[in-house]
């Protein structure tokens, strides 16, 4: 029998319990948070993890560590071929297992996931108006992602989240009509205060809309029940701070990751499409499991060996995770990769 998982606690004695795996740095989206309109250089395909690589990390977190969920992310995870596969390896792990996407190929694959194992499922939506879609996204795509969405809700995933990342003035005059998009659909949303992570570098403070005011916003159209405080409203690991609605339609959320940022207990970690390791969106290094994967030391380890190795390096990476991003501070350095090459 294994021996029982030991937690990874980092410097700052918070669990390491959540991770995210992007898959592919490609997307069929030019979103402008997240990437520039054209010249991005797309890792080459030899240069990716395999799924089998991808599911040997899942795997050693979870067994040695006791990681507890799984995201897959992009890039665009669904533009990865036969990804109900990659969800049929992870499946097996008993973790929360989940998915962020950005709808458009959903309506195709969503109940293949399904029956992979999927369970639950975050699709990126910015905007209900077809123009102001557009210009967000650089694609003419919104009727998709709402079949998308319909295709999610129809397949079983439970709970489909919405994730929107809203801009003061680009789509923060739709906060209200996403808000009651969402309570229609018996579905979540969860609004994502701009971060500095696009790709162009045009980030500023001003463009950021306070979760504190979407949530008035909100409660002004649909009254919430209040906590005291954001984080409140969950256990302090969930980036969304959640507030039901008083007539019982179900909840929204809001990511204070700008203004009351949720690192003090943040549990996550990442592994980008190439297989480097990073314990932060914003983290200024990175570690190298792939070539731990791959042998690239010249030597042929056993199986065991490799675990050990890829166990022995998240723990050596694990222990140098920062406080926090010090987004807003003087010492605040933007990482020099973009949303969709670390993953969302």
């Amino acid at each position: 029998m294994p021996p029982a998982p030991v937690p990874l606690i980092d410097p700052f004695d918070r669990r390491v319990k959540d991770l995210r795996i992007s898959i592919t740095d490609r997307c069929n989206f030019r979103c402008t948070y997240c990437m520039p309109a054209e010249g991005m250089q797309w890792l080459p395909r030899d240069e990716l993890l395999t799924y089998e690589e991808q599911a040997r990390i899942a795997r050693v977190c979870v067994e040695r560590f006791g990681f507890e969920s799984v995201r897959i992310t992009g890039g665009e995870p669904t533009l990865r071929a036969h990804l109900p596969r990659l969800i049929a390896m992870l499946a097996p792990l008993g973790v929360d297992l989940a998915l962020t996407s950005n709808g458009v190929k959903l309506p195709e694959m969503a109940h293949d996931l399904a029956a992979a194992g999927l369970r639950r499922i975050n699709v990126s939506l910015d905007s209900l108006r077809p123009d102001t879609f557009a210009a967000l996204t650089r694609r003419d795509d919104l009727e998709r992602v709402l079949a998308g969405i319909d295709a999610a809700l129809d397949a079983g995933l439970d709970p489909v989240k919405l994730n929107c990342v809203v801009i003061r003035g680009v789509n923060d005059d739709e906060i209200v009509d996403l808000a009651a998009y969402g309570r229609a659909k018996g579905i979540g949303v969860r609004f994502i205060e701009f971060m500095p992570l696009d790709a162009e570098g045009t980030w500023s403070m001003d463009q950021v809309v306070p979760a504190r005011e979407i949530l008035d916003r909100v409660d002004a159209a649909f009254p919430l029940e209040h906590d005291d405080g954001l984080a409140a409203a969950n256990d302090g690991t969930e980036p969304a701070a959640r507030y039901r609605y008083r007539d019982g339609a179900g909840d929204v959320g809001v990511i204070p990751s700008v203004t009351e940022p949720f690192c003090e207990h943040c549990d996550r970690v990442r592994v980008t499409a190439e297989g480097k390791f990073r314990t932060c969106l914003f983290a200024l290094e990175e570690f190298d499991l792939r070539a731990i994967l791959r042998g690239d030391a010249g030597d042929a380890p056993d199986d065991d060996e490799v675990d050990d190795r890829l166990a022995s390096e998240i723990e050596r990476a694990v222990g140098t995770k920062w406080a926090g991003h010090r987004i807003g501070q003087v010492n605040f350095v933007r990482p020099d990769r973009s949303m969709s090459q670390i993953g969302g």
